[in-house]
C-alpha cells in the first residue's frame, strides 16, 4: 500500500502517513481521504518506507536517515535491513507473508480494508466473502439468462472480469509535464516544442478503461469506444462516462480533434466514437424499459460535431471529401507506413479513411433524428449530415475530376490510392479490409421515424429531385425495403455482393476462426510496389509481423482482429433488416450454399466465438499447442483474451493480459433476438 507521491515536487508539500499503532495494523491518514484501517491476519510483521525516489541510488546524494520507495523490495530481496523505517511510519507499507506451500496445497492471506475501526476485523470476513460471491452469481445469473451453455457462461464472465478489471486511475497534466515542477530541474526546452507540445490544455486525472493495465497501461481512443460496449452489458453509467471524458474540454483540443494515445496525442484514430455513443445509448436505453439517455446522448453529440468538422479541416487536403488520415490504427496494413511522409511525395486517398467519415455522418445524422423526436431543431443537423454522406459517397465513386475513383471494377474491391506531385494516381492493390471497411457506412431507417421528421425528409426528396446525381449513388434509400425500412449505405447491392465475395471466400478473407485482417490471397501473390530506391511488398502474414513497420510490432497482414469482425457482423445484421431473404450470397464463397445476411453474421460470430470455446477434443484454438493450456485443470478453463489471432489456425497473439476490445466476445456469445 503506498500514497502517490505529491509532495516533493513544490506544489503541496502536505504528505500523509502511514503507520502501525498496533500488531496487525496500518492506519492510513490522509487531510482528504480522512483515516482508514488495513488489517492483516496472521500477525505478519509490517515494513514501512517512504515513496520517494532514491537519490542515494541514482544521484549519489546523501541518505540522511530517508527510507525509500524501494526499501522493501531492497529489505525482502537483498537482506538490507537498514532500508525500511523501524519507526514503522512512511508512505509505503507491506505486509510480510512468509509462507510454506507443499505441493497440491494452498494457503490463504487475509486482509480487511475498513474506514471503522474494527475489534475482530475477521469474525464475519467469511461471511462477508461468500455473501459478496453470491451478489456476484446473482448479478450475473441475470446478465447471462440467456446463455444456457456453461462453457460460454465461463467465457462470458471472464470477459466481463478482465474488462472490469482493467479500469486504471491515469494521470498526465501536460502543462505540468511540459514546464516541470518548481522543486525540480527544470526539464529539456525540447518539450515545448516536441511532440504533444500542442495539448498544453489536456488534463487527464480519472478512472479509465485500459486496453492493458499491464502492456498497454494508457487508454486508446478507438480501443475506448469498443470497450464501452461490453461495459455497458454490466455498468452502462461507466460505459457512458468513459465516452464523455473524452470530449471533455480537458481532453478534447479546441480544434475539436480526440486525444490518440498518451506517447502522440495529435495521431489519429478511426473515428467510431459516434458510433459507440449510439450503440450504448441504445443499450442503456433498452436496459431502462425504453427510457433513453438523451442528456448523455446530446452532450457527447455536440462535442462529436467538432470532431467531425475537425476530420473534414484537417483530413481533406483538396476540399474533395476523400479523405486521409494516416495509419488509422491498422498499422503497416498498407504498403508504405500511412502516418509518415511517403517516399513516392504526395498523399494516399484513403478507403478507410474516407469509409469511417461515412459511417461517421450516418452516425451522426442516426443521432440527430434521435435528438429531434424532442427537439425538431435537430432534424437540420441530420439533414446537414445525411447530405455530407452523399458528398462522401460521390468523392469514392468519382474521384478525380469524375475520371479515377477507389473502387476497381476490374477486382470488384476498393483499394486506396496513390495521389502523387504530378497528378498521377495509382490503385494500391492490396486486399485488405481497408477494402470492407465501406461495409460499416450504413444505416436502416424506420418508415414511422421519416414519417414523424417532415423536414428531414422533405430535404431527403429535394435531394431525389434535384441531385439525382447523387441519388443515383446511393442504394434504394426512398425504396422501401423488410418492414418498410429504409436503407442508407455507401454500397448498392452488386457492389455489396461482391464485397461479399471475397470477404466470405475462404482462400481469401474467410478464416475458420473469423475474417483476417488481409486477403489470404497474398500469401502467393504479394504486392510489389517499386520505386527507384527499393520495392515494397506486401504479403499475407496470419501471425507476427515480417515486417519492420511500427517498429516489428505492428501485425494487420493477416491475423483475426475483433473490432473490425464486430463491425462486420453489426454491418450485415443492418443490412439484413432492409434486404431480408430478398438478397442471399453464396457463404463461403464458391460452397453453392446462399444464405441471408442474419445468417453469415450469425455464422461468422459463431467462428470468432470458436476461438475460445471447447472444441470436441476439449482444446480452445486460442491456447494454440500450449498442452499446459489445453490440458492442465489449473489453466484450461481459465482464458487468456488477446489481442489479435493467427490467421489461420486461431491461437492467440500479442498482448495477452488485456481483455480490451476481444472484450467484445461477451456480445457475440450473447443470444440475439
Amino acid at each position: 500500500m503506498w500514497f502517490r507521491n505529491t509532495w516533493s515536487w513544490g506544489h503541496d508539500s502536505y504528505r500523509p502517513e502511514l503507520s502501525t499503532p498496533e500488531p496487525s495494523l496500518v492506519r492510513i491518514a490522509h487531510k482528504e481521504m480522512g483515516t482508514y484501517q488495513l488489517y492483516c491476519d496472521q500477525n505478519p510483521p509490517l515494513l514501512f518506507c517512504d515513496n520517494d525516489t532514491n537519490g542515494e541510488r541514482l544521484y549519489n546524494l546523501p541518505a540522511d536517515g530517508l527510507f525509500f520507495k524501494d526499501g522493501i523490495n531492497n529489505f525482502v530481496v537483498d537482506g538490507k535491513l537498514n532500508a525500511i523505517n523501524p519507526s514503522q511510519t512512511g508512505t509505503k507499507a507491506a505486509a510480510q507473508y512468509t509462507l510454506h506451500i507443499p505441493p497440491g496445497e494452498s494457503r490463504s492471506v487475509r486482509l480487511r480494508l475498513s474506514q471503522a475501526t474494527l475489534d475482530a476485523p475477521f469474525a464475519d470476513f467469511a461471511e462477508i466473502f461468500a455473501t459478496r460471491q453470491q451478489e456476484a452469481d446473482e448479478f450475473y445469473d441475470v446478465v447471462q439468462e440467456k446463455v444456457k451453455e456453461p462453457d460460454a457462461r465461463n467465457i462470458q464472465r471472464q470477459a466481463f472480469a478482465g474488462m472490469l478489471w482493467s479500469k486504471q486511475f491515469y494521470y498526465y497534466d501536460m502543462a505540468q509535464w511540459i514546464d516541470g515542477d518548481p522543486l525540480m530541474q527544470a526539464p529539456p526546452n525540447e518539450r515545448r516544442t516536441g511532440r504533444n507540445s500542442n495539448w498544453r490544455h489536456l488534463y487527464n486525472d480519472d478512472i479509465i478503461s485500459m486496453p492493458d493495465k499491464w502492456e498497454y497501461p494508457w487508454y486508446a481512443a478507438w480501443d475506448l469506444a469498443f470497450h464501452c460496449i461490453p461495459l455497458a452489458m454490466v455498468d452502462a453509467q461507466f460505459a457512458k462516462h468513459q465516452l464523455r471524458l473524452l470530449t471533455r474540454d480537458w481532453y478534447m483540443h479546441p480544434n475539436g480533434q480526440l486525444p490518440a494515445y498518451e506517447w502522440n496525442l495529435s495521431d489519429v484514430n478511426p473515428p467510431v466514437h459516434a458510433w459507440a455513443t449510439w450503440r450504448v445509448y441504445q443499450m442503456d436505453k433498452e436496459q431502462n424499459g425504453g427510457k433513453g439517455d438523451t442528456h448523455f446522448l446530446e452532450s457527447v453529440y455536440h462535442k462529436l460535431t467538432l470532431n467531425f468538422t475537425w476530420w473534414v479541416n484537417h483530413k481533406d487536403k483538396s476540399n474533395r471529401n476523400i479523405f486521409e488520415g494516416g495509419f488509422l490504427g491498422l498499422d503497416n496494413i498498407g504498403v508504405f507506413d500511412r502516418s509518415a511522409p511517403l517516399p513516392t511525395g504526395g498523399t494516399i486517398e484513403q478507403s478507410d479513411g474516407t469509409s469511417w467519415m461515412a459511417m461517421y455522418a450516418l452516425n451522426l445524422m442516426r443521432i440527430a433524428l434521435e435528438l429531434a423526436q424532442t427537439n425538431l431543431v435537430y432534424q437540420d443537423i441530420a439533414s446537414k449530415f445525411f447530405e455530407h454522406f452523399l458528398y462522401i459517397v460521390e468523392a469514392m465513386t468519382r474521384s478525380g475530376d469524375g475520371a479515377f475513383n477507389l473502387w476497381d471494377e476490374e477486382d470488384e474491391f476498393y483499394y486506396d490510392v496513390l495521389h502523387t506531385p504530378d497528378n498521377t494516381r495509382t490503385k494500391l492493390k492490396v486486399r485488405s479490409i481497408v477494402g470492407l471497411i465501406p461495409l460499416f457506412a450504413v444505416e436502416v431507417l424506420e418508415d414511422e421515424l421519416l414519417k414523424a421528421m417532415p423536414d428531414f425528409t422533405r430535404r431527403l426528396r429535394w435531394m431525389l429531385d434535384n441531385r439525382p446525381q447523387l441519388a443515383e449513388l446511393v442504394s434504394r434509400w426512398l425504396e422501401p425495403g423488410k418492414g418498410d425500412r429504409h436503407l442508407l449505405s455507401l454500397l448498392r447491392s452488386h457492389r455489396l455482393k461482391c464485397l461479399l465475395r471475397r470477404m466470405l471466400d475462404e482462400a481469401e478473407f474467410l478464416s475458420e476462426f473469423g475474417v483476417r485482417a488481409m486477403s489470404r490471397y497474398h500469401l502467393k501473390n504479394p504486392y510489389v510496389f517499386p520505386t527507384p530506391e527499393a520495392n515494397f511488398i506486401v504479403s499475407y502474414v496470419p501471425g507476427e509481423a515480417e515486417s519492420s513497420m511500427f517498429g516489428g510490432n505492428s501485425n494487420w497482414r493477416g491475423p483475426i482482429w475483433f473490432p473490425i469482425n464486430y463491425l462486420i457482423i453489426e454491418s450485415l445484421e443492418k443490412f439484413y433488416t432492409y434486404y431480408g431473404d430478398s438478397l442471399k450470397v453464396e457463404y463461403p464463397t464458391g460452397s453453392g450454399e446462399l444464405r441471408n445476411l442474419r445468417d453469415i453474421a450469425a455464422a461468422l460470430s459463431e467462428r470468432l466465438t470458436k476461438l475460445f470455446l471447447k472444441d470436441k477434443n476439449g482444446h480452445r484454438p486460442a491456447f494454440g499447442p500450449s498442452e499446459l493450456l489445453q490440458t492442465d485443470p489449473h489453466f484450461k478453463d481459465n482464458l487468456l483474451f488477446h489481442e489479435y489471432f493467427h490467421g489461420d489456425d486461431g491461437h492467440g497473439m500479442g498482448a495477452n493480459h488485456q481483455t480490451g476490445w476481444t472484450g467484445l466476445i461477451v456480445r457475440l456469445l450473447q443470444p440475439q433476438s
